[in-house]
């Protein structure tokens, strides 16, 4: 079967999976917002004032949110201001009656309060993960409200510190388990790795939320609402830190990018190439469990792996170097890690880059002396494989028969696992029979 390009067939369709998860989990916390709504009007609000404000601060957290990198987001603004208030044990010389019901109707409404202006200039809701924080501000009222009153926690304050402290890590954990089940269900994941990444990226954020939480709490009894303004300042403080990271990771994602395109604009590569084999490396690099730091990594090798034909007279016909000799792959390679280097971008982006022609292993299936290439090399001489003879053909024999035949050359010239993830992400976005 013909497995040659064709340039001017139509793009492929795929389709980005999204389970019923996240909506499930957006269902759940309306459904508490709504019934604790309604029993805290029964009931009648306590301390309306304090209820007010907090839920002021929290709709500010919302509006302020952050964005984290692998297109997280974050509010610890509101957060903090949510947890503060579950864990009000005085106000002043005021003891804190209010329920947990009346916790979570409060941090429901400042979430939607602050999130209307994000939707009035047409951004994202993230309903899922503002569920989520809501959910885990919700575990903390619902244990800690019933407590609030007791005498042991009232004369002591190293009992009711240690009591916060935990409950602040459970609201953390909650956070980060949830958020660990949205990204599985939308990136196709693995869990564990999925978890250990969100605890990776959320733990120093985390600490900075608990702690000013607990402050809050404590000085509320001597400073009142004060002791909310004076205690988030250095959170803002923390997530102007954070948006800065984010934006000079964004800035370089953006370069790395623009970089790509160079081939594309000089001709040497087909339009979209190298942003296909990126999103695709990054889809295996999942299905095998990869950990997000070297995700990344794999995504900046992925998008300029062909840079090194930037050197070439000629340019290698459709940019397919699947078609050319080993030498000439290896080459190319090289020259690629080299021109990495001298744009001082990541050693092992360029290892990843240089070795990504080196063969799995031989025809006789002995690698010697040879070290098997990194894996980030398997993944995208693969990938890069499959694009150069599928392109964005929507064919879905071609792509069969190319998967079949990187099928063939596993062991010898690719990574039979690589192979095997490429083959059902293929298989799941509908352009092989399942």
């Amino acid at each position: 079967m013909n497995v040659s390009k064709d340039r001017h067939a139509r793009p492929a369709r795929t389709r980005r999976p999204h389970g019923p998860g996240p909506r499930l989990l957006a269902a759940v916390a309306g459904i508490l917002v709504v019934a604790s709504l309604v029993q805290t009007i029964v009931a009648g609000v306590v301390a309306i004032r304090f209820a007010v404000a907090f839920a002021a601060l929290i709709a500010l957290g919302e509006l302020l949110r952050l964005n984290l990198p692998g297109d997280r987001e974050a509010a610890p603004i509101g957060t903090a201001c949510a947890l503060a208030y579950a864990l009000l044990i005085r106000v002043g010389p005021a003891p804190a009656r209010h329920s947990a019901f009346q916790v979570v109707a409060v941090t429901g409404l400042g979430m939607i309060l602050g999130a209307l202006p994000h939707l009035a200039v047409g951004r994202p809701a993230r309903l899922a993960a503002m569920s989520s924080r809501l959910l885990a501000v919700a575990c903390v009222a619902l244990i800690f409200r019933p407590l609030a009153g007791m005498s042991d926690l009232v004369r002591h304050w190293w009992v009711a510190l240690a009591a916060m402290a935990l409950l602040v890590t459970v609201a953390w954990l909650v956070d980060v388990f949830l958020s660990a089940c949205i990204r599985v269900a939308n990136l196709r994941a693995r869990f564990w790795v999925t978890f250990t990444d969100e605890l990776h990226v959320q733990g120093l954020l985390g600490v900075a939320v608990g702690a000013s939480a607990m402050l809050i709490v404590f000085a509320a009894e001597a400073m009142g609402l004060l002791a909310v303004a004076v205690f988030i300042a250095p959170l803002l403080v923390t997530q102007v830190a954070f948006r800065r990271y984010a934006g000079i990771r964004a800035t370089y994602l953006q370069t790395v990018r623009a970089l790509a395109r160079v081939t594309e604009i000089g001709g040497y590569v087909e339009t979209g190439h190298a942003d296909r084999v990126s999103r695709l490396a990054l889809a295996v690099g999942r299905e095998l469990g990869v950990a997000e730091p070297e995700l990344l990594e794999l995504q900046y090798a992925a998008l300029i792996h062909d840079i090194g034909q930037l050197s070439l007279h000629d340019p290698i016909p459709g940019g397919a170097t699947v078609l050319v000799s080993p030498a000439d792959q290896r080459r190319i390679a090289a020259l690629g890690a080299e021109v990495i280097e001298q744009a001082d971008m990541q050693d092992r982006v360029a290892e990843i880059v240089r070795r990504q022609s080196d063969s799995y292993g031989s025809p006789a299936g002995s690698r010697g002396q040879q070290p098997v290439p990194p894996l980030s090399s398997r993944i995208i001489r693969a990938v890069n494989a499959f694009d150069d003879l599928v392109g964005n053909s929507a064919d879905t024999g071609r792509a069969a028969a190319v998967i079949d035949r990187l099928r063939l050359d596993a062991s010898a010239e690719y990574d039979p696992d690589v192979v095997g993830a490429l083959g059902r992400i293929i298989a799941r976005r509908s352009m092989l029979p399942a």
